[in-house]
C-alpha cells in the first residue's frame, strides 16, 4: 500500500499529466480547453474503466483551491465604483434576465419531476452564464467593441448575482425548511456577514496591500494575498457560506486597493493550475451511463439556456438602447453555462439537497452550450441582419427611433423631472418588495394558513386553501394596480425628456412619445414583475409563475404592437415633411457636403430623432444597391425615412428598394448610428 505522501504524488501527477494530453488534443482540434480539463477528470475518474484512478479526495481538496483563487480572481475584476456607475444598465439587464433564466429554469425542473430543492438549484444553474468561456472564445474571434463592452458588463453583474445565490443556496442546502422566517433569517444574516466583512475589509485590507506591494518583493505579495484570500474563504464556511463568497469578496476589497493588477498578473499562474484541478474533479464526477440514462434532461436545458438567453439579453438589451446588432450578437455570446455552474451544483450535491443526476446533466449542458458559443458568435451578425429584415414594417421603424429616443432621454437632465423619476422609482421598489414579501409568505405559510382556516371556520382543505391564496391576492392587488401606474407614470415621464411636451399649438411628438412611454412602461413591469414571478415560481404549481410572465408579456407585446402602428402612420407623414425640406433646401443650395442637417427638422417632427440629409453620387458604393444588400439599419442601427429622387419620392423605404446617383436619403438615428450610416452609404468606390 502506498504511503499518503505517495498518493498524493501519484494523483497530482495523473491528474496534472493526463489534462495535459487532453488540453493540447482539445486545442489542436479547435475546441474549448475546459473540454480537456473534463475529458481529463473522466479518465481519471471512477466512472469510466481505465487504469488511471486518482484519488477523490485529493482531488477534491486542491478542487476546493482551485474554487477560491478562481473566485479571488473574478472579486479582483470589480471596482465597488465601476459597479455603481455601470448600475443603471448592465446591472438592470442582467438582473432582468437571470431572474426570467431562474424562473424558466425552475418550471423545466418542475416538469421534469424533480425535487423543491432540485428546481432551485437547477434554476441557479442556467441563470449565469460563464465569464471563462466568453473571454476565451472573445480571444479566438475578435467581436466589436459594443458588444465586448455589452457583454462584459453583464457578465460583472451575473457574477455578483451568482455569488447572492450561492451564499443562499448554501443556507438552504443545509437542510433549513423553507419558511418565511428562516428565510428573513437567512436574509438579515447575509446582509450583516457582508456588511461585516466588507465594512471591516476596507479599513484594512488596501492599505496592508499597498504597503505589501510597495516593497516590491513578489513572493511577499502573492503570499498575503492567497494568505488573506483563504482566510476569507475559511471565514465564510465558519459562519455556514460557501469559500467562494468569502474569495469573491476579498477579491473586491483587494482590488479597492488599486493594486489588483499588479495581484491579478501574480496569482494568474497558481489560479490557471488549481482551476485546471477544479475542472478536473467536475469530469471525475460525470458518470456517463448516468448521462445517457437522463439524456431528455440535457437537451431540455440545453435548449433551455439558448434559446432562454437569446431572447431574454436580446430584449433586455436592445431595451437599454442599443441596436439590434449589438443586442442579438451581445445574447448569442451569453447562451452558455460554465463554471458558476458547476460550482452551484457542486454545493447542492456536497449538501445533498440534489440527487446524483444533476451535476452531470449541468455539466454535459455546460459542454454543448459551450461547444455551441464560438459558432453562434461567427453568426451572430448575419442572424441580427436576418431578424432586422424579417421585422414588420412598424416594428422596423420603432427600432430605428428608439435609439435616438433612449439618447435624447438620457442626455436631459431637468433638475424637477430627475426628483420625480426618483421618487416614482422608490413607490415601484417598495411595491416590488412589499409584493415579494406576500408571495414568499403566501407560498411557504399556505400549509399552516390551510390548517389555521381549517380549525377556525371548519372548512375543507381545498376551500381553505382557496380562501388563504384569495386572501394573498386581496393583499397583493393593490399593490399590483400601483406598481402599474407607477410604472406608466415613470414611463411617461421619462418619455418626456426624450419627446417634450409642446409648450402650445399641435401636439406632433405625440405618436413617438407614446410609443416610448409604452416601452419603457414594459421594460419597468418585466424589471419587476420577473424577479417576483422567479421568487415565487418554486412554491408555486408548475408554470403558473412563467404563465403569468407570459401574460405580461403579451398584454406589453399587444400595447406596444398598437403604439408601433400607430408610430408607423407618423413616419409616413414625417417623411413627406422631410421630403418636403429636403427639396427646398436643395433648391436653395444643392447639397455638396455628404451630409447636412434637415433644417427645422427637430421642430417640425419631434421624435424623429435628428434627421440629415446625404446625398449619393456615382463614385459612392451604395449607388447601384439595394437597402437590403446593404444591410444598413442592422450594421448601423440608423434608419431610412425618405429617399428623393427628381419628382419621384419614397416613403419609409423597403430592403428591396435601389439607392441610385443622384438619390437624396433622410436619415434617422443615434449620432453614432447616423455617422456610421453616412461613412457606409458615402464610402467611395475602389477602381478596378
Amino acid at each position: 500500500m502506498m504511503h499518503a505522501p505517495s498518493s498524493f504524488l501519484y494523483t497530482l501527477a495523473v491528474v496534472c499529466s493526463v489534462a495535459a494530453v487532453t488540453t493540447v488534443f482539445c486545442q489542436r482540434v479547435r475546441l474549448p480547453v475546459v473540454f480537456g480539463y473534463l475529458l481529463a477528470g473522466m479518465i481519471v475518474g471512477p466512472h469510466v474503466p481505465l487504469p488511471l484512478i486518482a484519488d477523490a479526495a485529493t482531488v477534491s481538496s486542491l478542487a476546493e483551491v482551485g474554487v477560491v483563487l478562481l473566485m479571488f480572481s473574478i472579486g479582483l475584476e470589480f471596482s465597488l465604483r465601476r459597479m455603481l456607475r455601470m448600475a443603471p444598465v448592465s446591472g438592470l439587464v442582467a438582473l432582468l434576465e437571470t431572474s426570467a433564466m431562474f424562473l424558466l429554469g425552475v418550471a423545466a425542473a418542475q416538469l421534469l419531476g424533480w425535487t423543491p430543492l432540485e428546481r432551485i438549484f437547477t434554476g441557479a444553474i442556467v441563470a449565469i452564464s460563464s465569464t471563462t468561456i466568453i473571454a476565451r472564445a472573445f480571444r479566438d474571434r475578435p467581436v466589436e467593441p459594443a458588444v465586448r463592452e455589452t457583454v462584459y458588463g453583464i457578465l460583472v453583474f451575473e457574477d455578483l448575482i451568482a455569488i447572492l445565490l450561492l451564499a443562499s443556496l448554501s443556507a438552504v442546502g443545509n437542510g433549513h425548511a423553507l419558511t418565511a422566517r428562516v428565510i428573513g433569517g437567512t436574509v438579515l444574516q447575509l446582509a450583516a456577514f457582508l456588511a461585516a466583512l466588507i465594512g471591516t475589509g476596507l479599513l484594512v485590507v488596501p492599505r496592508l496591500m499597498r504597503s505589501v506591494v510597495r516593497l516590491r518583493r513578489d513572493e511577499t505579495t502573492l503570499v498575503t494575498t492567497v494568505g488573506l484570500a483563504f482566510a476569507a474563504a475559511l471565514l465564510a464556511v465558519a459562519f455556514g457560506y460557501s469559500v467562494a463568497l468569502g474569495a469573491f469578496l476579498m477579491g473586491a476589497i483587494v482590488a479597492e486597493s488599486g493594486t489588483h493588477h499588479a495581484v491579478g498578473a501574480l496569482i494568474a499562474p497558481l489560479r490557471d493550475l488549481f482551476a485546471a484541478i477544479f475542472f478536473v474533479a467536475v469530469g471525475m464526477s460525470i458518470e456517463p451511463a448516468l448521462v445517457v440514462r437522463h439524456g431528455g434532461a440535457v437537451l431540455v436545458i440545453v435548449a433551455l439556456v439558448m434559446t432562454g438567453k437569446i431572447v431574454t439579453v436580446t430584449v433586455a438589451v436592445f431595451l437599454s438602447g442599443r441596436g439590434v446588432r449589438t443586442s442579438v450578437s451581445s445574447a448569442m455570446s451569453l447562451a452558455q453555462i460554465g463554471e458558476f455552474s458547476f460550482i452551484i451544483a457542486g454545493v447542492g450535491a456536497a449538501s445533498g439537497a440534489i440527487g446524483d443526476h444533476v451535476l452531470p446533466v449541468a455539466v454535459a449542458a455546460s459542454a454543448l452550450t459551450t461547444l455551441a458559443t464560438s459558432p453562434m458568435i461567427a453568426v451572430s451578425a448575419a442572424t441580427a441582419a436576418r431578424l432586422d429584415r424579417a421585422l414588420p414594417a412598424p416594428l422596423q421603424t420603432f427600432v430605428a427611433l428608439y435609439g435616438s429616443w433612449y439618447e435624447a432621454m438620457r442626455r436631459s437632465s431637468a433638475p424637477q423631472q430627475q426628483s420625480r423619476a426618483r421618487r416614482l422609482t422608490g413607490f415601484i421598489g417598495v411595491d416590488v418588495a412589499v409584493l415579494l414579501a406576500i408571495v414568499i409568505a403566501a407560498a411557504v405559510e399556505l400549509p399552516r394558513g390551510t390548517a389555521l382556516l381549517q380549525r377556525w371556520v371548519g372548512a375543507t382543505p381545498a376551500v381553505a386553501q382557496l380562501l388563504v391564496l384569495a386572501l394573498a391576492a386581496l393583499a397583493a392587488a393593490p399593490l399590483a394596480l400601483g406598481l402599474f401606474r407607477s410604472a406608466g407614470w415613470l414611463g411617461a415621464l421619462l418619455a418626456e425628456r426624450a419627446v417634450p411636451l409642446p409648450a402650445r399649438g399641435a401636439d406632433f411628438g405625440y405618436a413617438p412619445r407614446r410609443a416610448l412611454t409604452v416601452s419603457l412602461q414594459g421594460a419597468i413591469l418585466l424589471l419587476a414583475g420577473v424577479p417576483v414571478a422567479a421568487v415565487a415560481q418554486p412554491f408555486l404549481p408548475p408554470l403558473r409563475g412563467a404563465a403569468a410572465l407570459l401574460l405580461l408579456v403579451l398584454i406589453i407585446g399587444s400595447l406596444l404592437w398598437r403604439s408601433a402602428a400607430n408610430l408607423q402612420g407618423h413616419a409616413e407623414a414625417g417623411a413627406q415633411l422631410l421630403v418636403s425640406a429636403l427639396r427646398h433646401q436643395m433648391s436653395e443650395a444643392p447639397l455638396h457636403a455628404d451630409a447636412q442637417p434637415i433644417p427645422h427638422a427637430e421642430e417640425l417632427l419631434p421624435g424623429m430623432g435628428a434627421p440629415v440629409g446625404v446625398a449619393i453620387t456615382a463614385d459612392h458604393v451604395a449607388a447601384g444597391r439595394t437597402l437590403r444588400a446593404l444591410n444598413l439599419r442592422a450594421r448601423t442601427g440608423a434608419g431610412v425615412l425618405a429617399i428623393t429622387r427628381g419628382e419621384e419620392r419614397l416613403l419609409i423605404p423597403r430592403g428591396g428598394d435601389e439607392i441610385r446617383a443622384g438619390d437624396v436619403l433622410a436619415l434617422a438615428g443615434t449620432h453614432d448610428a447616423v455617422t456610421a450610416a453616412v461613412q457606409l452609404l458615402t464610402e467611395r468606390r475602389v477602381n478596378a
